[in-house]
């Protein structure tokens, strides 16, 4: 017998219980009838109080059945009583739960009077129904292996009114068919959360023939997704008191009657709306610019958020302030360019592999679904700034987006610095204030500093005089961060997600760091003190001692100005807040059998909606 068999491990479990050992079973040490040796006895009380107290040595785990307990009390009373068949018969529960359970034998119907069998969380890849016991009523196979219900269907359990099948990989057509009340007549509850149904109107078709179904589990499902869900399904079904752990209220089923009736609207499709709203705690990236530099080039930045998702699905931007971009990537395995052709060398140093490439189909299925890349509008820097940015994307491919939120969105914070040069014309200088150049006077050349003031003002009125001149490079673009948010709430039947996602401290391009030429220049400075004071003191005659101690003094007083300068750098990362970003990701669903109505209309007569929407 393998040792994966779900009889092999019932039997394991029983002959654990030691129903034959003390303090179970015909011992020697048990009370006689006339009590002749009752110095060398134990009282029956006093044994069932081993079995029963936890931190007896005896004491036995038997939450894998509730007759357990029962049975090695009875081992204790009535030994007598037991023997194999009665032991098999006397269970009428089992509950073997993550034991690597791989095959349903035959020997399950040694246990003839069986009527709840918990298998969750096996290896279970087929129920064949020939092998499971007439009386059951619970059958729990949440956690699974099953692909196929074909086997469970051929001869199923008659009486049974619970049927757990969540967590598996059912979900064809076939399946659905398999759930009709041909098969199940007495079916109460049923569980068919977390699988991969994607058609809901065949499920639903198959579910309407349970004369008795009352409680429904479908969250999980791709289907569920949809905007039709769950307005279709209390619709669809009126028998049914429960859906996805809520009662059914009659004012829900009121709002969703008559939906189940129109026909021409697609329920099949899920509409998700993403809005990114304000960020905070991006570093000013002119922090750290030297007040001396040159005019040109002028340094211009901006900042977008660029987030991924499927990239089967129509993006319908909506414009709430400012206007909106959507960059779609494609990036396979052969071509892996960007969708901006002047970002390209920058994407490919901040792309990352498993987010960005579209994976083959083989892979899709199996694993993860393509994706594409979205972008916000650009902002210029300020401490607080609103994107107010909305996508709401569309698609049928409901499969796909249940990988994808259970999975995750991966969001980024980007930077794109663009350099502006004037043109070629010669009345623009590009120099820096302050700087020497070599003029001409009188035949003999001598240099003559520039003045920083009058020089700045004329480069400014320069600089605004050739501002349509000017000529731009290629912008240069760098993540600043990315951030991975859940949505796995999403397929468990929370309609939306927001999130304050924390970025950390971030900081500017170049960090301002203490100078090293104020220390050179103070040492060059301690040293010729100290040069004059030698001489000085050779023209006095005096000592070396007074020497040492000038220039122990100017030491001190050297690294106490430095120590001034390092707090002074420090202290711009301690000004910085940690950066973040408002995101909130939306399931859209009906809300009633007239919007339903509504949208029907609209997609019908788009012009008639569209005249009667400008008068």
């Amino acid at each position: 017998m393998s040792p994966h068999t779900l009889s092999a491990v019932i039997e394991k479990h029983i002959r654990q219980l030691c129903l034959t050992d003390f303090p179970c079973g015909r011992g020697s040490l048990r009370k006689t009838v006339d009590g002749a040796v009752e110095t060398e006895t134990v009282e029956t009380d006093s044994l069932l109080d081993l079995l029963i107290c936890p931190h007896s040595p005896w004491w036995h785990d038997a939450s894998w059945s509730p007759q357990a307990v029962t049975l090695r009390k009875l081992a204790v009373l009535s030994p007598e009583r037991l023997h194999t068949d009665f032991i098999h018969k006397y269970f009428t529960a089992l509950r073997i739960v993550d034991e690597d359970v791989s095959v349903v034998d035959g020997g399950l119907l040694k246990f003839s009077k069986l009527e709840e069998l918990v298998l969750s969380a096996n290896r279970i890849s087929e129920i064949p129904a020939d092998n499971l016991p007439c009386t059951l009523k619970v059958l729990e196979l949440r956690g699974n292996q099953l692909s196929a219900l074909s086997s469970l269907t051929r001869r199923p359990p008659p009486h049974l009114w619970y049927l757990g099948l969540g967590s598996n990989g059912l979900g064809s057509c076939q399946d659905a068919a398999d759930l009709s009340g041909r098969h199940w007549p007495q079916l109460v509850c049923l569980d068919l959360g977390d699988c991969e149904f994607e058609d809901q109107r065949a499920l639903l078709s198959a579910l309407t023939t349970l004369p008795c179904l009352k409680t429904l589990v479908l969250e999980g499902n791709p289907f569920t997704l949809a905007h039709s869900y769950p307005g279709l399904t209390v619709d669809t079904l009126p028998q049914l008191s429960c859906l996805d752990h809520s009662w059914i209220t009659p004012e829900e089923r009121h709002r969703f009657q008559g939906l189940a009736k129109l026909s021409d609207v697609t329920v099949d499709q899920a509409s998700v709306t993403v809005r990114v709203g304000r960020v905070k705690g991006i570093p000013d990236p002119l922090m750290s610019v030297d007040e001396t530099a040159p005019d040109f080039p002028v340094v211009t930045y901006s900042y977008f958020i660029t987030y991924e998702f499927l990239t089967d699905q129509t993006p319908v931007d909506q414009k709430v302030a400012g206007e909106s971009k959507c960059d779609t990537e494609h990036a396979t395995e052969d071509d892996s360019s960007d969708a901006d052709p002047q970002s390209d060398k920058n994407c490919e140093r901040e792309k990352s592999a498993p987010d960005t490439g579209e994976l083959n189909p083989e892979e899709a299925c199996c694993d993860v679904a393509p994706v594409s890349r979205h972008s916000t509008s650009k902002l210029t820097w300020s401490e607080h700034m609103d994107f107010s940015d909305t996508h709401v994307h569309t698609g049928s491919d409901l499969g796909g987006l249940k990988k994808f939120l259970s999975r995750g969105l991966s969001l980024r914070v980007e930077e794109e610095k663009v350099l502006s040069w004037p043109a070629a014309s010669e009345d623009v200088a590009v120099a820096k204030p302050g700087r020497p150049v070599k003029e001409k006077k009188g035949g003999q050349e001598r240099e003559s500093p520039i003045k920083s003031g009058p020089t700045k003002d004329k480069s400014r009125d320069k600089k605004k005089k050739s501002e349509s001149e000017l000529v731009q490079d290629a912008p240069v673009r760098r993540s600043l961060v990315s951030v991975h948010v859940p949505l796995q709430s999403l397929v468990r039947g929370n309609g939306k997600v927001d999130v304050l996602c924390d970025l950390g401290t971030l900081h500017t391009e170049s960090v301002v760091e203490p100078t090293p030429t104020f220390e050179k220049d103070l040492e060059k400075k301690i040293k010729e003190e100290k040069k004059k004071e030698d001489k000085d003191s050779k023209r006095r005659g005096g000592s070396g001692t007074a020497q040492k101690n000038t220039s122990k003094g100017k030491g001190k007083a050297g690294r106490e100005r430095e120590a001034d300068v390092v707090p002074a750098c420090s202290s711009v990362c301690d000004r910085l807040q940690p950066a973040t970003v408002e995101l909130s990701v939306e399931l859209e669903r009906w809300k009633s059998e007239s919007e339903a109505r509504g949208l029907l209309h609209t997609k019908q007569n788009p012009k008639s909606t569209e005249t009667g929407g400008l008068n």
